[in-house]
């Protein structure tokens, strides 16, 4: 990279930088999952050097547990803001609040990454730094919904499975197939619902990108 693109790169402020990295890595390492992806594909990614995301970082796994973190740091604060909104009564949540909080999960389809890279830190739950990290926040968004939203442990169980599907069906670039196979637009279609025009729209958007 030259140097003048370097000095533009130092002159943004340090926070704005981090989730300009994060943010790459996120989609970097959804995409290939973390034993696929390197700091030098996050780096041109992100439009800066190799050796300033090692700086910012350290190692690929630092920065990997950063990402997570910061997938299951949205997570909690879409859910959130949903039960903010929609507070349980007298500990029951109110009428429709489930499909409120399905929608906001779908909606973080709009940050790319955010998704697969949950979903590839729950598949490195063997990793012994990785999965520690995963399964904390796993727990986290299990007692956000059952605590904090008033949901029956069986209730959160369907929530949490359904978001799974979600989850590998966009890993399956589905959405990119969807008139390949009426079952596959007849899954996506029960997944995603009213969000299902959201998905492809933006999964469409992504691959251009790409």
């Amino acid at each position: 990279m030259s140097s003048v693109s370097e000095t533009t790169t130092e002159r943004i402020p340090a926070a704005e930088r981090r989730e300009q990295i994060l943010a790459a890595a996120s989609r970097v390492f959804g995409e290939r999952g973390y034993a696929g992806a390197t700091t030098d594909q996050i780096a041109r990614a992100a439009g800066i050097s190799q050796p300033y995301v090692v700086r910012m970082f350290g190692t690929k796994e630092n920065l990997f547990l950063e990402v997570l973190d910061r997938a299951q740091i949205k997570l909690a604060v879409a859910f959130r803001a949903v039960i903010a909104e929609f507070p349980p009564v007298d500990g029951v949540p109110p009428e429709g609040v489930g499909a409120r909080l399905g929608a906001a999960y779908v909606d973080l389809i709009e940050d790319r990454g955010i998704l697969l890279s949950l979903m590839q830190g729950f598949i490195s739950g063997h990793d012994p730094v990785i999965g520690p990290r995963a399964r904390v926040g796993f727990l986290a968004t299990y007692r956000i919904l059952r605590d904090e939203a008033g949901f029956s442990p069986e209730y959160v169980r369907g929530f949490l499975a359904d978001g799974m599907l979600m989850n590998t069906l966009l890993a399956l670039q589905l959405p990119d197939a969807i008139d390949d196979d009426p079952a596959t637009r007849e899954i996506l279609a029960c997944a995603f619902q009213s969000k299902l025009d959201l998905v492809i729209d933006v999964t469409a958007a992504q691959k251009e990108d790409a």
